[in-house]
């Protein structure tokens, strides 16, 4: 999802890396999770995986920038 959120964003980031997730179940699993990008930098992603039988790519649903290490990740 890397890709992803760097075309729609426009930029590239220096560092991505998860420090923390969560999951909610739908028809399929949303996963919200925190990604330091560089510096001081986080962004909060919203990733959506298909059931297996629909055999589908991971989908970036949405994504908050500007957020900060101390940030709670939360359902969006």
């Amino acid at each position: 999802v890397r890709s992803q959120l760097e075309e729609k964003e426009n930029k590239k980031f220096p560092v991505f890396k998860a420090v923390s997730f969560k999951s909610q179940v739908v028809a399929g699993t949303n996963y919200f999770i925190k990604v330091h990008v560089g510096d001081e930098d986080f962004v909060h992603l919203r990733v959506f995986k298909s059931l297996p039988h629909e055999n589908k790519p991971l989908t970036l649903s949405n994504y908050q920038t500007n957020k900060a290490k101390h940030d709670e990740l939360s359902y969006f």
